[in-house]
């Protein structure tokens, strides 16, 4: 009973604190600065373009083009030259979407500019099951591609039926054998699924871990149900009502069976080994938003880029930045976002943060710190702060809502920009 009253006002304290922060600022739209610096950043690239629209998904993606999606390549190519003319260096690349890999060529093309501008060590990309094909996994092995992320979800047919996937990516036995096929191919492949849909049983959850747990896949990473208000509504209609109350006791059966064979990178990832993860905010402490709908983060700016796909390609056809809005954090705000996503990796280096924060971290944050410490979320053994198990899952409460804040923005900027 204590921990479901704790888990409520941690719920509707994020929701209320990530509704703020992410309140852009009206007005006239953000400018790029040149860079005067060697931080070690990451590029993220958005491809918005899918062939099927899951009705769970609110990230911004339209369906599929083949002229439109070349345009698109050949704008974000045109960005990426931007950014390097104003002197940003980048060491990492991720590619989301949508799904990056519905061009396979224009995005090798695009990653071996990436590559040839900037010194980069690691990429992750983002695909589909149905992607993993012998040419497009030797094209993304030239690319040097480190990291594979495959939209999995469920292996449970009737689920995928539900979620509108079987048909286009195959049936839970399919994504199976594809991932079988795929694995070693890269240093690591990830397989994102999806927890705590409406109607999923614990049974249903752990076949999933059963089939995991047999392939032995690299890096897992299980995402809890986050929708947008928009989105919520239309999977009413189709997949059944969302529930928050039993995703506590999912989460407790997903972590449990998984920390056996697995560490944790995050507090909803699991690997094997050292690897990238898709929270990428967590890894880098800057990233540069490239594409229509990105977000970025740097110097203490959240900015977006133009959600209407044709005014971002008029806008790079014009040499111009394709940037929308942004948000100026305060110090303070800086710090909570620090402390919420470095943590989130489920420990947390306070004399790292003492220092970028000229030794005002913790004195500024006492009272996040001391009310996480009272319900016995973490624990500290000096340099950090190390989340216990239930702090974890305050963590993906505080994750989950963030993201769902994020994915109100996008609902509002894509409805601005006359897309549905």
């Amino acid at each position: 009973m204590i921990k479901t009253i704790i888990s409520r006002i941690v719920t509707k304290k994020a929701k209320e604190e990530f509704s703020r922060a992410l309140r852009f600022e009206e007005g006239a739209p953000p400018d790029l600065l040149p860079c005067e610096d060697n931080k070690a950043r990451l590029l993220y690239l958005h491809i918005p373009f899918c062939e099927e629209l899951c009705p769970y998904c609110s990230f911004h993606r339209v369906l599929f083009s083949a002229p439109r999606a070349k345009k698109y390549f050949s704008a974000l190519r045109r960005e990426i030259t931007l950014y390097h003319g104003k002197g940003y260096k980048f060491s990492g690349i991720y590619v989301g979407g949508g799904t990056p890999t519905v061009l396979i060529d224009e995005l090798a093309q695009t990653l071996q500019l990436a590559r040839d501008i900037f010194d980069v060590r690691e990429i992750s990309v983002e695909t589909n099951p149905d992607h993993l094909t012998a040419r497009n996994i030797k094209i993304l092995q030239r690319c040097k591609v480190n990291r594979l992320s495959v939209g999995v979800q469920t292996f449970n047919d009737e689920l995928l039926e539900k979620m509108g996937r079987r048909d286009k990516y195959g049936s839970g036995e399919e994504i199976v054998q594809k991932l079988k096929e795929t694995q070693g191919a890269f240093a690591t492949l990830n397989a994102d699924m999806i927890f705590n849909l409406p109607a999923q049983t614990p049974q249903e959850l752990n076949a999933d871990l059963d089939v995991l747990l047999d392939l032995k896949v690299d890096q897992v990473t299980f995402y809890p149900l986050m929708v947008s208000q928009i989105t919520r509504e239309l999977m009413a209609k189709t997949m059944g009502e969302v529930d928050f109350k039993k995703e506590y006791n999912l989460y407790k059966l997903i972590a449990r069976r998984l920390e056996k064979e697995y560490k944790y990178s995050s507090a909803w990832c699991f690997s094997r080994k050292e690897a990238p993860i898709d929270e990428y905010v967590v890894e880098y402490d800057e990233y540069a938003g490239l594409g229509s709908g990105a977000i970025g983060y740097m110097n203490g700016v959240c900015y977006a880029n133009t959600f209407d796909i044709e005014k971002y390609i008029k806008l790079l056809d014009e040499e111009e930045l394709p940037l929308m809005a942004a948000r100026s954090f305060d110090l303070p705000d800086r710090m909570r976002y620090d402390f919420m996503m470095k943590l989130f990796s489920t420990k947390l280096d306070i004399a790292r943060l003492e220092e970028k924060y000229q030794g005002k971290f913790a004195q500024t944050l006492w009272k996040e710190i001391g009310a996480f410490q009272t319900v016995r979320a973490f624990r500290y053994f000096s340099p950090y702060l190390s989340l216990t198990p239930w702090g974890r899952y305050l963590w993906v409460i505080m994750m989950r809502e963030f993201f769902i804040a994020v994915n109100n923005f996008r609902d509002y900027c894509r409805k601005e920009a006359g897309i549905v």
